[in-house]
């Protein structure tokens, strides 16, 4: 019996720390430098809050952090921009969509940017991981 609580309670745990995954863990890239764009992507859980609230903060977060063309879509509870870094005309972009989820919110976010184009992975996730974090 004494087993079967501690899986019991481990499980628990495992699918605890699962919904408070950080923005940090979560992150992810996919596309190959120099060749095809790259897509950087991030999302974290917030409980007990309202997507209303969420949205406005990470659209003032968005801003902070220098991009431009901010477009915010209540109705889809979503957020685009963009930033031209390089000088080239060619720009990287940003959707950020908060989504209720039960009485928490799931606030996902996703920079783009064009094939040939350059970043640092770390410099990205920082940057998406601080808007992310301004959710609260």
């Amino acid at each position: 019996m004494k087993v079967l609580i501690i899986v019991a309670a481990l499980l628990l745990g495992q699918s605890t720390f699962a919904q408070a995954a950080s923005c940090e863990s979560n992150f992810k890239v996919s596309g190959v430098p120099m060749v095809t764009a790259l897509s950087y992507r991030s999302w974290q859980e917030y409980p007990k809050a309202n997507a209303t609230v969420i949205l406005k903060n990470l659209a003032q977060s968005v801003a902070a952090e220098g991009f431009s063309g901010i477009k915010v879509n209540k109705e889809l509870s979503s957020i685009d921009a963009f930033q031209e870094t390089s000088g080239s005309g060619r720009i990287q972009t940003l959707r950020i969509v908060a989504r209720q989820k039960g009485a928490g919110v799931r606030v996902d976010a996703v920079f783009d940017i064009q094939a040939g184009q350059l970043t640092s992975k770390e410099v990205v996730r920082t940057g998406i991981c601080n808007i992310i974090g301004a959710a609260r």
